[in-house]
């Protein structure tokens, strides 16, 4: 499963700080999404007892995720995890231990997305990319994210909110996150 994927020369253009960016945003706009459906009530009456409850703690668990790929994304840029942990609220070791297993995931599948770019699913048959969909498909996530932005007005009529600010690779070398998060 070595071959090229029809993404790889557009994925390499992007530094791992503006992917792992990349796959934040895309993260945050499910979480939004997702909290946007809990709003409304006209549709209360079809949704079974506790089915709020469902859609919440999806909620909690996109949340999750997204917070997960904020950490990377602050590794990747050069964050030390005493200046992560404190926005969580917990120790610099307490942050680490918890995060370290998101940012080897995410190298794991950066070292392996050029060589081997799919892994095979659970059931050995279909073949899934190794990286999150945005970071794997960065030129299509630049136009879906900046698209979402635009239509929710985020950065007032700014129709790349999204991809105009994500760090490529001409404009940074591109080192590698000590895996202590120096």
């Amino acid at each position: 499963m070595s071959e090229p994927t029809p993404y790889d020369h557009d994925r390499a253009a992007y530094s791992r700080e503006g992917l792992a960016r990349l796959v934040l945003a895309d993260y945050v706009t499910e979480v939004a999404d997702s909290a946007a459906g809990l709003v409304g009530t006209r549709n209360d009456v079809d949704t079974g007892l506790a089915g709020r409850v469902s859609q919440a703690r999806q909620l909690i668990e996109l949340a999750e995720r997204t917070l997960n790929s904020a950490v990377v994304y602050e590794v990747e840029r050069g964050s030390s995890w005493a200046q992560i942990a404190a926005y969580l609220g917990v120790s610099a070791e307490q942050a680490r231990e918890r995060h370290t297993p998101d940012v080897h995931a995410w190298n794991s599948a950066w070292t392996s997305a050029f060589e081997q770019p799919y892994r095979l699913d659970e059931t050995g048959r279909k073949r899934m990319p190794q990286l999150p969909t945005a970071a794997y498909d960065p030129n299509w996530a630049c136009t879906q994210l900046d698209r979402w932005a635009f239509l929710r007005h985020v950065g007032i009529d700014d129709r790349q909110a999204v991809s105009a600010g994500l760090v490529m690779v001409d404009t940074v070398d591109e080192p590698v996150p000590a895996e202590n998060g120096s």
